[in-house]
């Protein structure tokens, strides 16, 4: 479990809080995506998270283990995290030792690591690109990488920092696909930071940042139908939910019952 109270920071004693007294909790294998404006506080939060950088005003524990410096690198190994570039993710000279990167700083004996690099290529469906180096791969296809290497680890929460926002529409199919399945198939803890509405509203639930707070906190049904609240927030519904709203404030269209329902269905796949 995750869990964050009272939550306050900020970079610089003459800044304004980025962060304000946030307070939530993540249950172990619930799927929550965090979306806001940018500058919302989303991608400081991923890093408070992981103890890349140190809150200094609230707490925050993983599985009932605080925060803090004595305890990162026992939490680190509960965490993996992807970014939203992803050639600043790759390390190893080719598939196979990217994947095993993360293995050899945890000192894994080597016929155990090569076992847990098959298992998670052909998890992620990079099994047949091992020898395959960076610059040959797609954008989705190194993010898929990154992924194997954290599941490998057997990191409990994974968290997605704006992980498909730099990759092609094929890209963010192949990460969102990855994702559906492990949330699917596993335990894993997943946290998404994302601007792609659409991608977050596959989520459990849905935290909406504002300006450093809490604005909603609820399943993606129940966020993408308060129009009001998402357009307070630089945001708007997605596509599918767009189409369905804005059909049913038309009278005309409204009354087509085959119309709303093939919008209705859509905004269901969406």
């Amino acid at each position: 479990m995750v869990e964050v109270k009272n939550l306050k920071f900020r970079y610089d004693n003459s800044q304004p809080l980025v962060l304000d007294d946030v307070s939530f909790t993540i249950d172990k294998g619930e799927w929550i995506s965090i979306i806001g404006h940018n500058g919302s506080g989303k991608s400081t939060l991923a890093k408070l998270l992981t103890g890349l950088i140190d809150y200094h005003v609230g707490e925050i524990n993983i599985d009932g283990i605080k925060m803090e410096e004595k305890n990162k690198p026992e939490l680190r190994k509960k965490i993996g995290i992807m970014f939203q570039n992803p050639d600043n993710q790759f390390v190893g000279y080719n598939v196979k030792y990217d994947i095993a990167f993360g293995l050899e700083n945890h000192n894994i004996k080597r016929e155990e690591m090569l076992e847990l690099i098959d298992k998670y290529a052909n998890l992620t469906g990079m099994e047949n690109y091992l020898e395959r180096e960076p610059n040959t791969l797609s954008g989705g296809q190194k993010q898929r990488v990154a992924l194997a290497g954290i599941l490998a680890l057997n990191s409990d929460i994974i968290i997605l920092d704006e992980a498909t926002s730099m990759l092609d529409p094929e890209g963010v199919d192949e990460i969102i696909k990855l994702i559906l399945e492990i949330h699917k198939n596993t335990d894993k803890t997943i946290i998404t930071i994302t601007h792609d509405l659409s991608f977050a509203k596959k989520s459990d639930r849905i935290i909406l940042l504002k300006n450093g707070k809490i604005l909603e906190n609820s399943t993606p049904n129940e966020i993408f139908s308060k129009r009001d609240i998402l357009l307070s927030s630089s945001l708007d519904m997605p596509f599918g939910d767009k189409a369905y709203y804005l059909a049913s404030q038309d009278e005309k269209l409204n009354n087509n019952k085959k119309l709303m329902e093939a919008l209705w269905e859509y905004h269901l796949k969406m």
